[in-house]
């Protein structure tokens, strides 16, 4: 069952982190701020998704992360990512609260145990969507992770390039942390 879903499968399951690191610009400081964080990650597989002689295998996926401190979620992501067998495919949608859609892909061999998925703005396929707001004040350009499947644990470095006025170059938000399996 689990060659189905390629690189993804495993991902399947529900995780936890607590090393997590996200170093962002913070506007009630001024500054750019390196911010522990603990997360929960449910990933739950689903397939196949046809799409003419296309077959999808994914996995539906629900993140929080959390500041030690704080009781509500500073972060939250909805989504699925996808595996197409058939071209190496791999995908990552999901939808922020904040009002940003992102699709990032790449390609990955079905055993790989590392890939990266990429999105840009411009990107005509794989894109970031963004409101009103954010297209004015803090624009994501890019967006770039690398996941890292090891035994009972997975990790992620991602950074999503921002255009602020605060800057007068492309800021690098990233975000990492390695999670391990809880269910």
């Amino acid at each position: 069952m689990a060659n189905e879903w390629g690189p993804l499968a495993g991902l399947i399951g529900e995780w936890e982190g607590t090393g997590g690191l996200d170093t962002a610009y913070s506007h009630s400081q001024g500054k750019v701020l390196g911010t522990p964080y603990k997360e929960k990650v449910t990933l739950k597989p689903f397939g196949p998704v046809d799409n003419g002689r296309q077959h999808l295998y994914g996995l539906d996926y629900k993140t929080a992360m959390w500041r030690e401190s704080e009781d509500n979620p500073f972060h939250t992501e909805v989504g699925y990512w996808l595996w197409d067998s058939a071209t190496g495919e791999v995908l990552r949608g999901f939808v922020v609260p904040r009002g940003i859609t992102v699709l990032a892909g790449g390609v990955a061999s079905a055993d790989a145990t590392s890939f990266t998925m990429k999105a840009a703005i411009d990107d005509p396929q794989y894109k970031i969507a963004e409101n009103q707001y954010l297209t004015a004040n803090a624009s994501s350009v890019s967006y770039e992770v690398t996941i890292t499947i090891g035994d009972g644990n997975w990790s992620y470095a991602e950074t999503t390039g921002l255009k602020m006025k605060e800057f007068g170059e492309t800021f690098a938000h990233t975000d990492a942390n390695t999670l391990h399996r809880v269910g």
